[in-house]
């Protein structure tokens, strides 16, 4: 199979594309114009595969994307290309309308050109698979999981825009006979993850000894899921779901945001016996809350379960030890993300 993933230098992009090429034959055709966010390091082993080529295209370029589809002559796209951190979001929405909402509708136009050039037996083989946000469900109480019936109620604009992506994806699978899937996942963590997010940033604070900043009293939930297990769900999901369906991707790992933080700090204090900023747990500092924090996000995951048979393999304790575990041991890589455009600081205040 031939792919062509937007985003693959990303987190959840680039977990992708390591497991494609250690797990199959394929071949990844990997656009990514390598904002803030992407790093070809990422891609680890998968950067000098025979089988990996990287594009630096923007996918709002048209002419560009034309072309990468002439060459490479796809059999399934995977858009997972998106500006993703809500506090950016709130200090300035155009990247995420342009990337998450024209990007989108760009790559629908680019994809369903492509497809229509295809014999039958090709069209019918072909997928469009899109990576999307449990966020774009708003926010839950203190009971029930999002399904995939669950009506739209996004609250930042990450969320409206990936919302809006969602439905231009939808729409050209029922004006245009497109064959798409979806796939909205919970908060995803592991190796590799950039660090303005809770995980990773908690964990590299802890390390250099900073303070530990968590949102209003921490007791925002979500639902976590290791990145590789994702990664294997939307490989599945490729291979085996319906075209026009959905399928919600969640770890059935709900968590208060300072239970996770005070979780890392145990870790550390275990794994880091030396340091001097034992015990981490004192580096805590509760700060105000992020405008619009959205209480409680949890999927529930049958669909995928039932239909394609997909669980996760991590447990959030296992998943966790082995994120604090890869960090500490790959210093160099975070370092020479934290010495670039982004260095920690406090996002999405909101401006009066």
């Amino acid at each position: 199979m031939k792919l062509l993933i937007t985003g693959g230098a990303g987190f959840i992009g680039s977990a992708v594309v390591r497991h494609v090429i250690r797990t199959t034959d394929w071949s990844v055709a990997n656009v990514d114009k390598l904002t803030y966010a992407g790093n070809l390091e990422s891609l680890a082993e998968a950067r000098t595969s025979n089988r990996h080529r990287h594009f630096p295209v923007d996918i709002c370029d048209r002419t560009a994307i034309d072309a990468i589809f002439r060459e490479v002559r796809p059999d399934a796209v995977l858009h997972l290309a998106a500006e993703s951190h809500v506090d950016r979001s709130i200090d300035g929405a155009a990247p995420f309308i342009q990337t998450n909402v024209v990007g989108t509708w760009t790559m629908l136009e680019a994809a369903l050109a492509w497809w229509r050039t295809l014999d039958a037996e090709a069209r019918q083989r072909f997928r469009f698979q899109h990576i999307s946000t449990d966020e774009v469900f708003g926010s839950l109480g203190a009971t029930g999981k999002f399904t995939e019936q669950t009506a739209y109620a996004p609250n930042s604009p990450y969320s409206a825009s990936k919302a809006g992506s969602d439905h231009l994806v939808r729409a050209w699978h029922h004006t245009h006979g497109l064959p798409v899937l979806t796939t909205n996942c919970s908060n995803n963590y592991g190796p590799y993850h950039f660090p303005e997010k809770l995980i990773p940033l908690i964990v590299i604070r802890a390390l250099r000894g900073e303070r530990l900043p968590v949102y209003g009293k921490g007791e925002n939930v979500r639902d976590w899921l290791h990145v590789e297990d994702h990664a294997e769900a939307l490989s599945l999901v490729l291979q085996k779901g319906r075209p026009g369906e959905t399928y919600n991707v969640g770890g059935d790992s709900e968590q208060r945001n300072i239970d996770v933080v005070r979780g890392i700090c145990r870790l550390l204090d275990e794994l880091q016996p030396a340091s001097p900023h034992r015990p981490h747990e004192r580096l805590i500092e509760f700060v105000t809350d992020r405008p619009g924090h959205d209480a409680r996000y949890a999927i529930d995951a049958s669909k995928i379960r039932d239909e394609l048979g997909w669980r996760p393999r991590h447990s959030f304790e296992a998943g966790l030890r082995k994120t604090v575990q890869w960090f500490i041991h790959n210093p160099l890589w975070w370092e020479r993300v934290m010495s670039g455009a982004y260095r920690g600081e406090r996002l999405g205040l909101a401006h009066e």
